[in-house]
């Protein structure tokens, strides 16, 4: 094998684990996204703060 093959192959195999997970995580993602998909409700916020901490 010469320097150039050896080079492109470790360029190759550079590129091939930088984009796999992220490739993964995209098309992985997408399955999940919409199965899990909920609606999140907060309580109605009140104008009165609470009472945390008693003055002395």
């Amino acid at each position: 094998m010469s320097l150039i093959d050896g080079l492109l192959l470790t360029l190759l195999n550079t590129v091939a684990c930088l984009m796999l997970p992220k490739m993964l995580s995209v098309i992985l993602g997408n399955k999940t996204k919409s199965e899990s998909q909920s609606v999140i409700e907060l309580p109605a916020s009140s104008s009165e703060m609470p009472n945390l901490i008693d003055a002395v």
